[in-house]
Order: C-alpha cells, then structure tokens, then sequence
C-alpha cells in the first residue's frame, strides 16, 4: 500500500530535501548482509558488557521520568558515525525494515495506492490480482472504517493507515463508500505479499522510440527492465530514453546489469575499491540485447549512485547521450550490516570509480549539514537554470583532473555528472498561487473530489485516446479555481493565468493516472516535458 505520488508537483525546495533523504536514507547500500551478523564489527550496539549499555540500563531503571532509551541509544551511534561520511548512517528497526523493502520490491499489505481526500482514505489504485482486488475494492472507494472502527485521518496518515497494514495472510475488515451505493459495502481483505516493480513505466513514446522509467534499483531490477526491454523491441523500438531522474540509487549489480544490456563483451563498467576492499572491476558480458540502437540516459539532481555508475558508464564509453542536469554526485559504496534488535548500519566500504577512473562523489570536508545543502545551494546559485552556473559551481571546481571518454572527449570528476545536453529548470508556469495549491495538493485533490465521478472512462479506448479527446476548458479551469478557494487558495488574476497552462496539464495528468495508471500519466506529461522533448530532438539529430 502506498500513497499516491505527486511526480513533478512538489514545489522545487520541497523536491530537493526529498531528493536529499532519497539518496542519504532511501537506496543508498548496494548489497546486504543478514540482520544478526556482525562480521567482526565492534559490538557496540547490544552488548551488555559495553559501557554505553550499561549507563541505558541505569537511565531505564532510575531516571526521574520515563526515557525511551531506544532513542538514547540510537543518539550515541549517530554520534560515533557523524565523523564519518554523510551515507553512513544507522538505521532504527522500522526504518530498516522499509528501506530493505523497498529494494527487495514486495512488502505484506493489502495492495493499493490512495490519497486522503477531506481526512478520508480514497483509494486511487488497486493492484490487479492482489488482495484487495480479490476482495472487490475499486479505485474511487472511500474506506470509512477498519475492523469496525472509523478511520479518519487527523493529520497523522501513518497512523490511520497502519490499521489496514498487518502481516500476509491476516485479515482485515473494512467498510467503504462507492460512488452510486447508499449505503457502506463491508469487504474482508486477506493480506498478502506485495510485489513491486522498480520500473515505473515503459511504452513506446512515438514510432521506433520507446521510454523506460525506473524509480530505484532494486532486487528485480536488473530482470523487470530485460522483459520490458524485449516487449519494447518487439514493438519496433529501435531507440531508447531511459529516465533515471529522481533515482536515488541502489543496489551496484543492479545498475551493473543494465548497464550489461548496451555495451559489448568485456567493457569495463565501474570498479570499487576502498581501504579494506580491492579493487574490483564489473564488466560487461556478451549477453546485452540493445547493443546497437540508439540510447538516451535523463538524469537530474536526484539522480543518484547506482543511477550515476550506469550514467557514468554511458557517457565514459560513449554509448549514449546523458541529457538533463547535474547529477548528485555520490561515489561511495555502501554496505548493510544488520543487528538481531533488527535495526542495521549502512556502512561506506568503498568508493566507485566511472570507466574513465573518475569518481563523481562531491565533497563532505564541511560536514554534514553542509552536504545537506548542497542542492540547495546549487539552486541559490542558478546551477538549474544556466550552463554556466552549473560550470562555475564551486562544488563542481574541484576538477583539477581531466579524464577521457573511449572517444577522446572531456570530462570531469567530483560533484555529480555533468550531461551532454543540458535542460534548465523551467519555472514557466511558477507563480505564488501554483505554490500554494501545490503546497496543498489542490491538483490531486479537485481531480479525486470533483472529476473521476464526472468523466466516463469508458468513452477513451486508451491512454493515447484519452490524451486527444479529453479536454480541459474555461468552464473547468473556472471550477477548479472555484475549488481553490474553497481551500482558502486565491490568487491573483495575473498568477491564475500565469500558471493555468501547468495546471491544466496537471489535472490532465493525474485524471489519467487514476484510469490508465504511469502509461496514462507518462502520455499527458510527456508532451510538456523539457528533458523528453531534449531527447527526442537528440535522436532526430542522430538520424
């Protein structure tokens, strides 16, 4: 189960400190190592006979007031491991086990996406086949109750959804109102093991080009992506974007892998090496199937370690065009190591280095909190908007060595890659009233509140047919705005028009979402999107 997500409509500082948490806390380690393991690691964490333990104990059983020592606990590792890098970070028991799952790709839930519409769980998306499915829950049922106990959210979403969450093959009882019912219709869900994809979407965006979107790389990875490649070729894909813009990374075969699939037998990919790990060199194999046809890589800030190793690889070897702006820029390889409490610390065990010998990975001398920033920073100084500023970026300076790709082009190393063709931030349609309905998710929640109970899905025979007969015109941008204000959202007559055309488009994209899931999404917005109409210019170039 997971929320909706919001894709380009987070305001862009709100994007960045996700981005931030994304590649520090999200899919940050590369292989794993089973949880009670200690491989000869200090014992800091749960020994009895160490002395951090033994001043928990004595706050437990005499403080003044209650402590939750689990927090006291978990304060003193993050203090041993700030004087180290800013990726190496310990993770409690239930971070652990998300972050694990997340790269694993399955999860125990119920199977849905939802969004909370007026402090009420409305589903948005039911997984075919899964458990919920089974049940008979639709996209557009609103769960009022769980197990007999009304669900509200009252700003605490995690703890309202938590209820319909539970261990496969549990049950849960919920009553929910569909549209065209009277009264509530109770279902038992059964829940089950959720499988997740780490490829968003794949579809061929125009005769001979296909599009591939891939959110993190995960334990399946490396498989999802050669079976959505071959469907893609079996439908005349003779060029490829791949969009890894928001990917935070991963595990490194993962990346590997796919990396595997464009290049030719024995070509150096990456290779690692740290104090205690030698260098280790990961080659391409005979066996890639899009060897020949035409790639572009998207990348952005967000784009992140394993993501960056695959990027890097593209360009060193000039495979394909890296189109987009500045990487994150991590080059350091992280391993978990897992304690029996359940709780883990992702540890950096070596760095990577591009095919060229370069690393990407900027510098953290300043601390963490100045690394936090970072993203920021390059905001402030207009790294998304100019090729220059992104040039002259002080983060970017550091690239006293000069490495050569395989055809004898320049690049550099340190503070992310820079692409081969660069897209500026466009803030077009940006306005202090597209903020504050972003702010507020108005987009997402005019279109489950006022349009998927008045528009027919069956009159569009597809996600391409949607995106022609659909239409959005002054009397809905009206109701829309009527909408906004109901929310205490006005703007000015200058802000409204400003930003009606990315509205507009953004109500288009999100309808079609909710009908037709990321292929829907993907068709609407890719007809506005900067980064893919850079690529496919690219590849009209190359014909």
């Amino acid at each position: 189960m997971s929320k909706s997500p919001n894709h380009t409509f987070s305001y862009v500082l709100v994007a960045l400190v996700a981005a931030f948490i994304g590649v520090v806390l999200g899919a940050t380690y590369e292989q794993n190592r089973s949880a009670g393991n200690n491989l000869g690691l200090p014992d800091f964490a749960l020994s009895g006979n160490q002395k951090l333990d033994k001043i928990l104990r004595v706050i437990k059983t005499n403080y003044v007031d209650s402590v939750n020592t689990d927090s006291l606990q978990a304060l003193a590792i993050d203090d041993i491991l700030s004087s180290l890098d800013p990726h190496t970070v310990y993770l409690p028991p239930k971070q652990a086990k998300s972050q694990n799952e997340d790269l694993e790709g399955n999860f125990d839930g119920i199977g849905i996406e939802y969004f909370v519409l007026n402090d009420t769980v409305l589903v948005t998306s039911v997984r075919k086949a899964g458990p919920s499915a089974k049940a008979g829950l639709l996209p557009g049922d609103k769960i009022i109750a769980v197990n007999g106990e009304k669900l509200l959210v009252k700003g605490d979403t995690d703890r309202a959804v938590n209820k319909l969450r539970g261990k496969s093959g549990s049950k849960v009882n919920v009553a929910v109102l569909r549209n065209g019912h009277n009264k509530p219709i109770s279902l038992d869900i059964e829940r089950g093991r959720i499988v997740v994809s780490s490829i968003d979407v794949a579809l061929m965006l125009r005769p001979g080009i296909g599009f591939i979107k891939i959110s993190r790389f995960g334990a399946n990875t490396a498989e999802d992506f050669a079976a959505q490649l071959n469907a893609l070729q079996k439908k005349g894909m003779k060029s490829l974007i791949l969009d890894l813009r928001g990917n935070g990374g991963g595990y490194l075969n993962a990346a590997t892998a796919l990396a595997d699939q464009f290049l030719p037998d024995n070509q150096l990919i990456v290779y690692t090496q740290g104090l205690h790990e030698p260098r280790t060199d990961y080659r391409a194999t005979a066996d890639g199937s899009f060897q020949k046809g035409d790639l572009v890589i998207l990348i952005d800030e967000g784009t992140a370690s394993a993501s960056e190793i695959l990027a890097g690889a593209m360009q060193d070897l000039d495979r394909g065009w890296i189109i987009g702006r500045r990487s994150f820029g991590k080059g350091l390889v992280q391993e978990q190591f897992g304690f029996p409490d359940g709780s883990a610390m992702n540890l950096t065990i070596a760095r990577y280095y591009t095919a060229s010998g370069r690393s990407i990975q900027k510098s953290y001398a300043k601390g963490k909190e100045n690394y936090k920033e970072e993203l920021s920073r390059r905001f402030k100084h207009g790294d998304y908007v100019s090729l220059d500023s992104a040039l002259s970026d002080s983060s970017f300076l550091s690239r006293q060595v000069k490495y050569k790709t395989l055809k004898g082009r320049t690049v550099y190393g340190g503070g992310g890659i820079m692409p081969d063709v660069f897209v500026p931030f466009d803030t077009t349609g940006f306005s202090a009233f597209y903020k504050k309905v972003s702010a507020k998710g108005l987009v997402q929640g005019f279109v489950y509140a006022k349009l998927i109970n008045a528009v027919t899905p069956n009159r569009f025979k597809s996600a391409a047919a949607f995106k022609e007969e659909f239409h959005f015109g002054e009397q809905d941008y009206q109701k829309f705005l009527s909408y906004c204000a109901s929310k205490e959202v006005i703007g000015d007559k200058k802000d409204v028009k400003t930003s009606r055309h990315l509205l507009e488009s953004q109500i288009k994209a999100v309808l079609a979402r909710y009908y037709f899931g990321e292929e829907g999404f993907c068709t609407i917005t890719s007809t506005y999107d900067d980064f893919i109409n850079a690529a496919l210019a690219k590849l009209q170039e190359a014909v």
